[in-house]
């Protein structure tokens, strides 16, 4: 069934099956769209606007995609019609536990054989941020997931990684294989002269240690990009 015309109707006058709370009770949460959903998070609207047109809203200001939702700050979100503070913090937290169950589920497989295993787990932790954080996953000699570990934040477009803090942990962990990541907010996937540049000084002082270095990712974009290739 087509939605209803929400801007001349209350979500009170829709038919039972239309409205969001009541189709997800006789539908399963699968049958919403992703306005829906977020007009259950939204509860209820303003004077002029239903809380599906509201969300609608706050879709739009994030181009339709649920990853660039993610990104939005509640000081982003409050700026929109009929978003408040309480809101806001209720979206933000509901994305956040996506993102956690996302990263659990792929916490209870972590044996990394391929890139596209190592891409699940360093999407959730880094697609969504703002700014450039680095990222080691720290191996066994099996690939199996030791730990891994956030090195540094940095601005909207760099990081500084100390190499000695890296390798520290590296050893502390008993690793012998690590895999590096940091992510691109500009979602350009390009390697920069400094990622190269850090690849190679930490590939050379990991073989110091016996310790491989198996690659190093960029995330962007909700993708993974590796700087050597």
């Amino acid at each position: 069934m087509s939605e209803p015309n929400s801007s001349s109707q209350t979500i009170k006058e829709w038919s039972v099956d239309d409205r969001p709370r009541e189709k997800l009770a006789s539908k399963g949460p699968q049958a919403l769209t992703d306005a829906e959903l977020l007009a259950i998070l939204i509860n209820s609207g303003t004077r002029k606007l239903t809380a599906l047109d509201i969300a609608r809203l706050v879709l739009g200001q994030a181009n339709g995609s649920l990853s660039d939702l993610g990104r939005l700050s509640i000081q982003e979100f409050t700026r929109l019609p009929g978003i408040g503070e309480a809101r806001a913090i209720t979206i933000a937290a509901a994305l956040e536990l996506g993102r956690r169950r996302q990263s659990a589920d792929i916490m209870t497989k972590p044996k990394i054989m391929q890139q596209q295993d190592a891409a699940d787990i360093l999407i959730p932790l880094l697609n969504d941020k703002d700014h450039e954080a680095f990222c080691v996953l720290y191996l066994n000699q099996g690939n199996m997931l030791i730990r891994h570990e956030i090195i540094s934040v940095g601005g909207l477009t760099s990081t500084v990684v100390d190499v000695r803090k890296v390798l520290k942990n590296a050893l502390l962990f008993g690793a012998v294989k690590m895999i590096l990541s940091h992510n691109h907010p500009s979602g350009n996937p390009v390697p920069s002269q400094a990622d190269k540049n850090i690849t190679k000084r930490l590939k050379e002082a990991a073989a110091l240690m016996d310790i491989q270095l198996v690659d190093h990712l960029i995330v962007a974009a909700g993708r993974v990009y590796s700087v050597e290739d």
